[in-house]
């Protein structure tokens, strides 16, 4: 059965060997552990050019795996500080941290985020950050509901819905928006030394100067 407990989602994420989905703010995510990220290449049919995006519960623990000066660091601080959590990636340049399954065609760079939804953060903080995407087969449209995801992706771990709704009540309080997905993909910004280039539009403008 697809559909499986907070606790058992966790596991399946912990040991690396199973994809599991979550809702975020935007579209549900397609997740594995970051060194286990050929798992979403294979089920998703996508091509390794395309890289993945590293979400985290909070920002602290995916600054590890990026590298910048002080005032580079400084910039995405601020940047994050004013947008997360919230439907936007930043593309960064990569640590040696990173495993070089998340971006096969440039392991150099990596997209980071941080989702406005209470339920990712909660599951994200217990498995630390995993490797993301929506779910869908490439080139599809990303799939909205647990339904649809249990129907097209049989293999991969959902919540069950009871679960989840009594997950997100119980979370609304302390960890904030527990809205449901917008639908619509974040906003994808990559740092340069020209500033910030939008690669994916969003919900959220950034301007090219943004956090200096």
């Amino acid at each position: 059965m697809a559909q499986v407990s907070f606790k058992t989602l966790v596991e399946a994420a912990e040991k690396g060997d199973r994809l599991i989905s979550f809702p975020t703010d935007t579209v549900p995510a397609l997740a594995s552990r970051p060194d286990a990220a050929a798992l979403i290449y294979a089920a998703k049919q996508r091509s390794e050019t395309k890289p993945l995006i590293l979400m985290g519960g909070d920002p602290a623990d995916l600054w590890p795996y990026v590298t910048g000066t002080d005032t580079e660091r400084a910039i995405w601080q601020r940047v994050v500080d004013t947008y997360w959590p919230g439907a936007l990636t930043l593309v960064l340049p990569a640590s040696d941290r990173l495993p070089s399954a998340m971006n096969p065609s440039d392991p150099t760079t990596i997209g980071i985020r941080v989702p406005n939804r209470a339920i990712a953060r909660h599951l994200l903080r217990h498995t630390g950050p995993l490797a993301t995407t929506s779910i869908n087969r490439s080139g599809k449209p990303p799939l909205q509901t647990i339904a649809e995801i249990n129907e097209q992706f049989p293999e991969v771990l959902t919540f069950a819905p009871a679960e989840l709704e009594a997950l997100e009540g119980s979370l609304a309080d302390n960890l904030g928006n527990k809205a449901a997905n917008s639908g619509q993909p974040s906003t994808v910004a990559k740092w340069t030394e020209d500033g910030w280039q939008v690669l994916r539009a969003g919900s959220i403008a950034l301007s090219a100067d943004a956090g200096r």
